[in-house]
């Protein structure tokens, strides 16, 4: 077995952990799901242990953090590699299930693990015999299925599939960790994981994973957006208009915005979607007539049934939940979105029209 340099790393904001492993013999090394708020960090300990980053492998596009593989390529020249299916046309190389990234005596295996989202990677590197399995499986759970093309049918084939049939000894380093722990085992996860392990089928996952009624992350309208193009600046800047189907600027937090006035003359034109909870829908704000009301965690199930190419405007009382809706919406290729700027406080303000007590849609379950 080669020497390998090895070192695990953690963002103690978004829990996220990378990796960074090397080759003792040429020095090349990669980093695995790097984190932009800590590049400084990564490149002050490539220069302690003597490395040249080759390479940032990213296990998917993140919607809790932001990644720094565009600012490591731009300062020293590494390549950034992401599934071919990721979403992300800004990745050097587009790598499919099978293929293998390789530094010196380093040689990664890509293995598909869609589920979490259809980008999912886990790379394996058998002569260490370790797994780095970003977000499709955690120590003793799992990543989320509830948006970013989650299916839990798909992510249970992919851990049974693609790690369930790896050397029980196998090491497995997962993309975070909530709890303090930082590896776990082929075996083990087989045997104790609550989620997919201890011989449960595919429809008692698929009941768990519906029952989790997760919040959004924190950074969902910041870091998709922002990952699709490898942690780079936002297209177009902030404050920049967007050309195309409405008048939409860019927040500087990377939200399509489009102004009460421009719903107001263009509503019956698109797809209103109210991400309030029904209270408030019905209470002293009112509602916009002809919206449809969906509460922001029902908003991925509910889109499912939209058609992907339809003009949506997202709304709610300030701007806040729906700015989070429509950066959920585009991680779900989803075109022309957009949250009204403001929420029906500015549609107050505007002294624009409003309708009292509704019915909730039936896709609010």
């Amino acid at each position: 077995m080669s020497p390998m340099i090895f070192r695990q790393l953690f963002d103690r904001d978004s829990c996220t952990y990378t990796y960074l492993l090397g080759c003792e013999r040429t020095r090349q090394a990669a980093l695995i799901d790097p984190v932009r708020d800590l590049v400084d960090r990564d490149m002050q300990l490539l220069v302690e242990l003597d490395l040249t980053l080759a390479y940032t492998l990213e296990t998917h596009v993140h919607a809790d953090h932001i990644t720094a593989s565009g600012l490591l390529r731009q300062r020293l020249g590494s390549k950034s590699v992401l599934s071919a299916r990721g979403g992300a046309p800004c990745v050097d190389v587009a790598i499919e299930h099978g293929e293998t990234v390789e530094f010196g005596d380093v040689c990664i295996e890509a293995r598909a693990t869609p589920g979490h989202t259809d980008g999912c990677t886990s790379y394996y590197v058998a002569e260490q015999d370790m797994l780095f399995s970003g977000d499709a499986l955690f120590v003793r759970g799992c990543g989320r299925t509830d948006f970013q093309q989650g299916d839990p049918a798909t992510l249970y084939r992919s851990i049974h599939e693609q790690v369930f049939s790896l050397p029980d000894h196998t090491h497995i380093y997962p993309g975070h960790d909530y709890k303090g722990r930082t590896v776990t085992t082929v075996a083990e996860e087989k045997a104790h994981n609550p989620r997919l392990g201890g011989g449960r089928t595919v429809e008692e996952f698929a009941v768990i994973m519906g029952d989790l009624k997760l919040a959004p992350p924190k950074h969902l309208a910041v870091a998709v957006p922002a990952n699709q193009r490898c942690g780079l600046e936002l297209p177009p800047s902030a404050g920049e208009a967007i050309s195309g189907w409405a008048p939409i600027v860019r927040s500087g937090e990377g939200v399509p915005e489009v102004a009460p006035s421009w719903v107001a003359a263009h509503g019956a034109e698109v797809h209103l979607v109210d991400v309030r909870e029904p209270g408030e829908y019905t209470g002293e704000l009112g509602h916009i007539a002809g919206t449809e009301l969906v509460p922001l965690k029902t908003v991925a199930e509910a889109a499912a049934s939209w058609a992907p190419d339809a003009p949506v405007v997202v709304l709610c009382k300030s701007g806040g939940r729906s700015g989070k809706a429509a950066a959920l919406l585009e991680s779900l290729h989803f075109q022309r979105v957009a949250s009204m700027a403001g929420g029906m406080l500015a549609w107050h303000e505007a002294g624009l029209p409003v309708q009292g007590v509704a019915t909730v849609a039936a896709t609010c379950g």
